[in-house]
C-alpha cells in the first residue's frame, strides 16, 4: 500500500495570472503558501481485477474508459497500465469547492501515490507539470497552474510562469521573525459558502483571450501587487503586506460578477473594523474561506465568532507533496 499527501494552500498575492490564458501572453507572477491541511490518497493493489475507487462516491469497473473521475481517469491512463488492477482511496480535511486549491492538491497525491507504486521517484517540478498536463491540457478545465506547484513544492514560495510554459519557483527569503508574524497573523474564516471556480475563471479565461481591457488592466495590477507583497515580506515588513492585502481583495472584486455577495462583503467590513488590517477571499471567489492579516487576533476573532464564522487555524507547510507509507 503507498499512501500519500499533498498540502491545500492559500494565495498570498498575484492570483489570478497563473492562468494560461494570461501567462501565455504577459507572464505570470504569484506568491503562495501551503498548509497543513491536507488530501490524502492510498493505492493499492486488490486480489481481483477491476479499479475500485472510494472518494465522495464509489466506484468499481473494470476498464479505464468507465472510470467516472475525470481525473483519475486520466491519471490511470498517463501511466498506462495494461490490466488495471487498482484501489484508490481519497480522503481531504476540507471539502472541496473551499478556494484552498484542493483539486490541485488532490492531483499531485494521486500521482505521487501512482508513480510511487510503479516505484518511480517524481521532482516536485515534474510532478507539478504532470498534474497541469490533467487538468489544464487533457481535461481543459479553465483554472491556473498555482494549486500543483505549491502542492508540489510546499513552503512560501513564489512562482514566476512564463509564456513558453515554463515556471520558475523559489522559497521566499524571510527572515524568521517575518516568518512567525505571517504564520501568526494569517487568520482564516470559512464563509459557508462553497462554490464551484469554473465559472468565476472561465469569465476570466475569455475575457482574457479577448483582450477585454478591464480585465487585462486589473490582471496586470494584481500582478504588480504581488512583487510589491513579495518586496514587503522579504523586508520584513509584514503590516505592509497586509496593507496589500487590502489593495488586492479592492482590485479582485471588481474582475468578475459573482467573486461577492453582500453578505461576504459585509464580514470582510466586519474584519477590518475590528482589527484587520487587509484581507481577501482565498481562491477564485465566490464563497470559501475569508482569509485575514491581523495583529489584533483575540478582537477579530471574537468578531467572527459572534457573525457565525468558524475559524479554520493552520501553520504553513514546508514539505510539499509526499510519501507517507509504502
Amino acid at each position: 500500500m503507498i499512501i500519500t499527501r499533498s498540502p491545500l494552500r492559500i494565495t498570498l498575492g498575484g492570483g489570478g495570472t497563473d492562468l494560461p490564458s494570461y501567462y501565455r501572453q504577459h507572464g505570470g507572477f504569484l506568491i503562495a503558501a501551503a498548509i497543513d491541511k491536507y488530501v490524502y490518497v492510498t493505492v493499492m493493489r486488490p486480489f481481483v481485477e477491476g479499479i475500485f475507487l472510494k472518494y465522495s462516491k464509489l466506484e468499481h469497473v473494470q476498464a479505464v474508459d468507465d472510470v467516472q473521475h475525470p481525473i483519475i481517469r486520466e491519471a490511470i491512463r498517463m501511466l498506462g497500465f495494461r490490466t488495471p488492477q487498482l484501489e484508490i482511496t481519497a480522503l481531504a480535511d476540507i471539502p472541496a469547492g473551499t478556494g484552498l486549491g484542493s483539486s490541485g492538491s488532490f492531483s499531485t497525491a494521486l500521482l505521487k501515490a501512482l508513480y510511487a507504486h510503479r516505484r518511480r521517484l517524481l521532482h516536485p517540478d515534474e510532478l507539478a507539470q504532470l498534474a497541469c498536463d490533467i487538468e489544464i491540457s487533457r481535461l481543459a478545465e479553465p483554472v491556473g497552474k498555482q494549486d500543483q506547484y505549491i502542492a508540489a513544492y510546499g513552503g512560501v514560495t513564489c512562482f514566476t510562469f512564463h509564456p513558453d510554459e515554463t515556471v520558475d519557483a523559489r522559497p521566499l527569503a524571510l527572515s524568521m521573525d517575518a516568518l512567525f508574524n505571517l504564520e501568526d497573523n494569517l487568520l482564516l474564516f470559512f464563509t459557508g459558502f462553497s462554490r464551484s471556480a469554473g465559472s468565476i475563471l472561465e469569465d476570466q479565461k475569455v475575457r482574457t483571450e479577448h483582450d477585454d481591457r478591464d480585465m487585462l488592466r486589473n490582471l496586470h495590477y494584481v500582478k504588480e501587487l504581488g512583487v510589491r507583497s513579495l518586496r514587503a515580506l522579504e523586508e520584513g515588513d509584514t503590516p505592509l503586506f497586509g496593507e496589500l492585502m487590502h489593495e488586492h481583495w479592492e482590485h479582485k472584486k471588481r474582475r468578475s460578477e459573482g467573486m461577492t455577495n453582500p453578505q461576504i462583503d459585509e464580514w470582510y467590513e466586519l474584519g477590518r473594523a475590528n482589527g484587520a488590517i487587509g484581507g481577501k477571499l482565498v481562491g477564485a471567489g465566490g464563497g470559501g474561506f475569508l482569509l485575514f492579516y491581523s495583529e489584533d487576533h483575540r478582537r477579530l476573532r471574537a468578531a467572527m465568532s459572534r457573525a457565525g464564522l468558524e475559524e479554520l487555524r493552520f501553520r504553513f507547510d514546508f514539505e510539499g507533496t509526499k510519501v507517507l507509507f509504502g
